[in-house]
């Protein structure tokens, strides 16, 4: 009996022994492991430490205040830009900012080498007052809790980091619009130091985007970014400000389907009205002046979609030419009409000439005792005085040709204005579609 009443203390004790020796290896678990529950001394050392490092802390004050300027480190994730508007000139953008710097009032030491808080602990340390300059409006995310985290080194160095919905002004220049290339500025810079306090410097590989199939960029291609740092003088001091440009390309497709099909289907429509008798007033008065309205009413529709800017742009340029077009098509019917109406014969004025004086030609009618002269003309005759309307470049029947019609004058017969017409409008618009498309898009 006592032999195993020995064997049985004997195994207790070696259970015992196992136990401690597991539980010493435990608390000595490195943070190198990836997932492991955190054991309580280390529990127990970051709470002694965070007690330790705010007790005598002041956040009202940067780090290393008059002894040399803090330098903070500045990393951007894209996560999405879009829209953008051109009516307001702005656009948004959705981003991680992170700002990295050295606080050697917060060094410690202990065998736990980062301490990584949530958005507690970001009230009680100081923070740079960075602000976004071309901002309208900027909002940080809340849900399920505050976006943010703050790491502690035991070197000191914070990494501090924040998820931010911006709405910042881009001042589009639109004189190529909808052929236009944008470079839209995210800027920031300290609010209250200037670069003898705060200096802002970007990191290496500093600015990463994401996935852009997520993108709202529904009437732009991506091309690329670039950041930049300057100083500015201001009345306050120098600051440096740091700038992230973003690189856009507006798409043609809404524009083209929108406007420029539209207007161009629509002078080739007014181009019917060559075709048609000139007789036919009212089809090819109805039909010049359906055009012109419709030209109209596309120069208005596309106009909503711009800002009210005093410039000429591309797309305003292309309307006004095609309208142009379309009112010249109903001015070529108004011209044809004017010189070629009915007129009633214009009556000579009678001749000084005696009965004796006539020619074989020429006859003689005696109505009650009295004597006209009468020349016989046709119902209908084109108005031209001799020598004076012939100096022009529109002659009204084929005899200005010669006599009276000055030399080295282009004679152009107003009764084929319709035919000179159905070559010169489609070929002088076939041109200035050239020059204005290899003009906006190649030059």
């Amino acid at each position: 009996m006592p032999t195993k009443l020995l064997a049985a203390f004997l195994l207790l004790s070696v259970f015992q022994a196992c136990s401690r020796k597991i539980d010493d290896e435990y608390e000595d678990l490195t943070v190198n492991q990836k997932w492991v529950l955190a054991p309580k001394l280390q529990d127990r050392d970051a709470t002694k430490i965070l007690n330790h490092l705010l007790k005598e802390y002041d956040k009202k004050l940067r780090p290393d205040i008059g002894m040399k300027p803090t330098v903070i480190d500045v990393d951007i994730y894209v996560n999405s830009i879009g829209p953008v508007s051109s009516i307001n000139m702005e656009y948004t953008i959705d981003i991680f900012f992170a700002q990295t710097w050295i606080d050697s009032r917060l060094r410690f030491n202990s065998t736990m080498k980062i301490i990584t808080l949530n958005s507690n602990m970001v009230g009680l340390v100081w923070i740079p007052d960075t602000i976004f300059r071309n901002s309208k409006k900027a909002d940080a995310h809340w849900i399920t809790t505050p976006n943010q985290l703050l790491r502690i080194w035991n070197d000191g160095k914070i990494l501090y980091t924040l998820r931010l919905t911006i709405i910042a002004e881009c001042q589009l220049q639109l004189q190529n619009f909808p052929m236009d290339e944008h470079s839209c500025p995210l800027i920031f810079s300290s609010y209250g130091y200037p670069k003898e306090e705060i200096v802002y410097k970007w990191r290496k590989n500093s600015v990463k985007v994401a996935d852009q199939k997520f993108w709202r960029l529904y009437q732009f291609d991506f091309l690329g970014l670039r950041n930049t740092t300057k100083i500015i003088e201001t009345t306050a001091g120098e600051y440096v400000v740091m700038t992230l440009y973003f690189d856009l390309s507006r798409r043609m497709g809404y524009f083209t389907i929108q406007t420029y099909i539209p207007c161009i289907l629509t002078v080739v429509l007014s181009w019917v009205s060559f075709w048609i008798k000139k007789d036919a007033t009212p089809a090819r008065t109805a039909l010049g002046i359906t055009t012109v309205l419709t030209m109209t009413t596309l120069s208005s529709i596309a106009r909503k979609s711009l800002p009210k800017v005093s410039y000429v742009t591309a797309m305003d340029l292309f309307v006004t030419v095609c309208f142009l077009f379309v009112f010249a098509a109903l001015m070529e019917y108004a011209a044809l009409n004017y010189y070629t109406c009915c007129k009633k014969p214009t009556r000579k004025r009678k001749p000084n000439y005696s009965v004796l004086n006539l020619g074989p030609t020429s006859s003689v009618i005696t109505i009650n005792n009295s004597m006209y002269w009468q020349d016989f003309e046709e119902a209908c005759v084109y108005e031209c005085l001799d020598g004076k309307d012939c100096q022009s470049f529109f002659c009204c029947y084929k005899e200005c040709k010669s006599g009276s019609w000055r030399k080295g004058r282009i004679h152009v017969d107003i009764l084929k204005l319709d035919t000179y017409s159905r070559v010169f409008f489609p070929t002088t618009f076939l041109l200035f579609n050239l020059v204005y498309w290899v003009g906006y898009l190649y030059l």
